[in-house]
């Protein structure tokens, strides 16, 4: 086997585990879902697993990036949908979240969830939102929000800093 297929092959096991993390974190919680329970579902091996991620951490923190890439792609789509049947973006937005509220097995935003369970601010898990690399968790909704609220107007700074709260 070349090296290029064995590497592709890799690509297909990583993708595999964090697919399936993806899943049962959602659906379970990051921190009842074991190790253990991952290398079953995705039925890989466990030295396959530690081969990609040296911790649970790094691979929480791999799902959470996955699952904003995966959130981006799934949002974005139901945004221009509303706006295309003529609602100004401001109504297309919240209708894009209600048509997300709505879809089957819908557990709130993982990314809160994840927050929630995590509990330390300083689990590595939660880097992610402190990176560098992504602004933070809330691009796909917050800055989305952020310049929509630019193009209305806005009553009071009061409104607008509340805004911020409930997005943070």
């Amino acid at each position: 086997m070349s090296k290029r297929r064995e590497k592709g092959k890799k690509s297909d096991v990583c993708q595999r585990i964090v697919e399936t993390a993806e899943q049962l974190f959602y659906s379970d919680g990051v921190r009842s879902v074991g190790i253990d329970r991952i290398i079953a579902e995705a039925a890989v091996a466990k030295m396959s697993l530690y081969n990609h991620f040296a911790s649970k951490d790094d691979l929480i923190l791999a799902v959470l990036k996955f699952r904003e890439e995966k959130f981006d792609a799934m949002f974005e789509p139901l945004l221009a949908k509303h706006v295309v049947v003529g609602k100004d973006r401001i109504a297309a937005f919240f209708a894009a979240l209600k048509d997300w509220f709505q879809t089957p097995g819908f557990r709130g935003c993982m990314f809160i969830n994840s927050y929630a369970e995590l509990a330390d601010a300083e689990h590595e898990g939660l880097s992610l939102r402190r990176s560098t690399n992504c602004d933070s968790f809330q691009p796909a909704i917050g800055k989305r929000f952020h310049g929509l609220r630019r193009l209305a107007w806005v009553p009071s700074r009061k409104i607008a800093l509340r805004s911020d709260v409930v997005l943070e």
